[in-house]
Parts: structure tokens; C-alpha cells; sequence
């Protein structure tokens, strides 16, 4: 058989858990939630990464699929916005619910995956979505809520960025207690986006495991949203785990720079740098046509696997394609049917069955399950925090 008939028999035992998938935000951004008009169990390739059929080509078991809402909308506004893109996944695996089981727990991925269907869990990316509030924290877990990536592209009250300028030199204590509430829910604290001070932070305070959701690693590409190389390397001591992403800008040191330029096009015609509409990329396609887009491929993601590999270990790797949030993809891994075309590439470099099956599924299944574990004796033993932002940084 050939390496790619290998990698679809794999990923029939053992499927790609994906950390990060934004197809909740671009269903709000072109129909405004409207699952008629984007019925992903129809072929929506002219205007989505993501649809059933593709996700099963892909081989995906299991999808987090973030519930993000841009940091421009903050305070109440930020809540609502986080709700109704709660509501948008409550939706979709309702519709759909042949295809998509709603999945909280480890166990709950366990059981999609005998039923053949894709679990269905959610991440919050970015702590504005809770308004410094740890209750809501708490009721973003109740409504399904797994992992909450602590900042996205801007900082917060409590929390550095990776792509703002240094203002908490990290956490705060507030953004301390913050982790410490994620660790006694059983809510993922999410690294991605941070600043590298915050990570190191947060493995400080954190007494679960941590997940990377969507990024890459520093030392190939040196990149602020990607991960150095000493945080790598604390992973096995935490026992988390750092899913690469394929976002080209963020994989492929040529793009980063096209990227900039290409940002500063959309926004010098009005439009947002991360926006994906009909509009917005037909702008980017027009500038993609006189400044030809350096290509990143199925390669150039692996290089970043093969690193994190030996910086973390084999048990500390996942994936996080960030599909359906980025304008653009590499060649082989264009959308979601591609998950085959990366382990076909990492069965060619010698990366053992064994290995795949950790990368694709188990390390992901067993995180979220330690952070139950975690979780159960934390609630043993201690009571829920009330603390505020204004109590403890003043």
C-alpha cells in the first residue's frame, strides 16, 4: 500500500481529534447563522473549509470547535456574542446529529468514536469572552465550554498577548485565579495566542494539563503566536499537549511577511485583517495576483511536528488546523478532507503507527480526560472562588 492508503487506514482506527475549527464564526460572519443557507451536509466548498462530507474524507473523530468572538467586542457585548456562537455548535449538532454527537467528557469522544461519529466539543478563544468574571467562567463550562484560550490577538485585563505590547508582563494574580478556577471546572487552559511570558505563567500556576490549541513552534518559524522551544519542553512534566496548526503565516517564514502586507491591503479598503467574506477575500485574491502568496505545503507543517516531537515528546503532540479561520491554507491540506495528506507525509519520514495514533487521538482524549481527573479532586477539597479582578489587582 502506499503511505497515503496507510494514513486512511490509520485514521479509521484512530481519527484526528482537531483542536481548533472556526466554523461557528464564519457561519455568523456570511449568513448570520443561517444552516440553510450554509447546510454543511451539502458541499459548501465554494465558501467554507468545513463540510460533513469532507470532514469524513479527512478522517476528523472529534472537533473543538471555538466558539470565538473578536476582541473588539468586549464587556456584556463579548458575552452574548460567545452565547450565541454556543448556540450556533448547539445547533449544528442537533441538525446534524447523524454525523455529529455532542461530546463534554473524554469518555463522550470515547463513544462517538465507536459510533462512527465526530464528537463535538467547544473552546472559548480568548478570555474577554468572560468579562473578568469567574462565574461566567463557570457557566461557559456548564454550557459545554472545554478549553478557553486565555487571549487572542489583543491583551486583556488579566492576561499578555502574543501580538500586543507587554502590559501584565504575563498573568496577573487575577489571571492567576482565572487558571486556578479552569483547573477546579475542568476547563483547558488554552496557551495559544499568549505572549511566551504567559505561558510560562500559566504552567507555573496551572495543576492540569495545558493544550496549545492551534500553534506552531518558534524555533522553525519565529513567529510571536507560535510556542519557544523552553515551553516545548516543559510539556511533559505538565502532561500537555501542543497542537500545530497549518495556518501558512504562522508555519512558512515567507508568508509571514506576505501576510503583513496582505493584512495591511484589507485594511487600507476598510475591512478587518482576520475577515474572511466574499468581499474581504476577493480583495486579498486581487492582491495575491500581483504579489504571487509564498506556498506553504503538507511538508512544512510536518517540519513543525517533527520539532515539537523532539522538544515535548511524542505523548505532548496534536493538531489544529484553524480551519474556516484563516484566508488561507497550504497546498495539500487546503481544507479538512487534507488531515490524510500530513500523516501520509509523517508516515514517509518514519513516524511509527504507534506515534500517529498519539498525534491523531490518544494524547488529545487522555488531556481532556487528566483534567477531569484534576478537576474531581479540586472540587473535593476546595470551595468556588468569587474573587474579582478588583480584589486582587486592584
Amino acid at each position: 500500500m502506499s503511505f497515503l492508503d496507510d494514513a486512511h487506514d490509520l485514521l479509521r482506527e484512530f481519527p484526528v481529534v482537531d483542536g481548533h475549527n472556526d466554523l461557528p464564526w464564519a457561519l455568523r460572519e456570511q449568513v448570520r447563522y443561517d444552516l440553510d443557507a450554509r447546510d454543511i451536509a451539502t458541499d459548501q466548498s465554494a465558501h467554507l473549509h468545513t463540510d460533513l462530507a469532507r470532514l469524513g474524507k479527512g478522517g476528523v473523530g472529534a472537533q473543538f470547535w471555538s466558539v470565538y468572538v473578536r476582541t473588539d467586542l468586549r464587556g456584556d457585548e463579548a458575552v452574548s456574542a460567545t452565547l450565541e456562537q454556543i448556540d450556533c455548535v448547539e445547533q449544528l449538532t442537533n441538525r446534524y446529529e447523524a454525523d455529529l454527537r455532542r461530546a463534554r467528557t473524554a469518555a463522550d469522544m470515547e463513544t462517538a468514536r465507536s459510533e462512527g461519529r465526530i464528537a463535538s466539543l467547544m473552546g472559548a478563544e480568548g478570555g474577554h469572552s468572560i468579562n473578568n468574571s469567574l462565574a461566567t467562567l463557570r457557566a461557559l463550562y456548564a454550557l459545554g465550554v472545554r478549553y478557553m484560550t486565555l487571549t487572542h490577538n489583543d491583551n486583556i485585563d488579566w492576561a499578555d498577548s502574543a501580538t500586543d505590547e507587554p502590559r501584565a508582563g504575563g498573568l496577573t494574580d487575577f489571571g492567576r485565579a482565572v487558571v486556578a478556577e479552569m483547573n477546579r471546572c475542568g476547563m483547558l487552559v488554552d496557551l495559544s495566542h499568549v505572549a511566551a511570558s504567559t505561558m510560562r505563567d500559566a504552567l507555573d500556576a496551572s495543576v492540569a494539563p495545558v493544550v496549545f490549541s492551534h500553534s506552531s513552534a518558534r524555533a522553525v518559524c519565529d513567529h510571536p503566536r507560535n510556542v519557544p522551544t523552553d515551553v516545548l519542553e516543559r510539556l511533559p512534566a505538565n502532561g500537555g499537549v501542543a497542537m500545530v496548526t497549518f495556518v501558512p503565516k504562522f508555519v512558512l517564514p515567507a508568508a509571514s511577511e506576505w501576510t503583513r502586507r496582505a493584512d495591511e491591503n484589507l485594511r487600507a479598503h476598510g475591512f478587518h485583517h482576520l475577515d474572511t467574506t466574499a468581499e474581504a477575500m476577493k480583495l486579498h485574491r486581487a492582491f495575491e495576483e500581483s504579489n504571487p502568496r509564498p506556498a506553504a505545503t503538507a511538508a512544512t507543517v510536518a517540519d513543525h511536528l517533527d520539532h515539537v516531537r523532539e522538544a515535548a515528546g511524542v505523548d505532548h503532540i496534536g493538531i489544529g488546523g484553524d480551519y474556516d479561520g484563516t484566508a488561507f491554507t497550504p497546498e495539500g491540506l487546503d481544507d479538512v478532507s487534507g488531515y490524510p495528506n500530513l500523516i501520509a507525509e509523517l508516515l514517509g519520514r518514519g513516524w511509527s503507527r504507534a506515534d500517529l495514533a498519539k498525534l491523531t487521538w490518544q494524547n488529545a482524549v487522555r488531556v481532556l480526560g487528566a483534567a477531569e481527573d484534576v478537576a474531581a479532586d479540586l472540587q473535593s477539597r476546595t470551595a468556588v472562588s468569587n474573587a474579582t479582578i478588583e480584589e486582587l489587582d486592584g
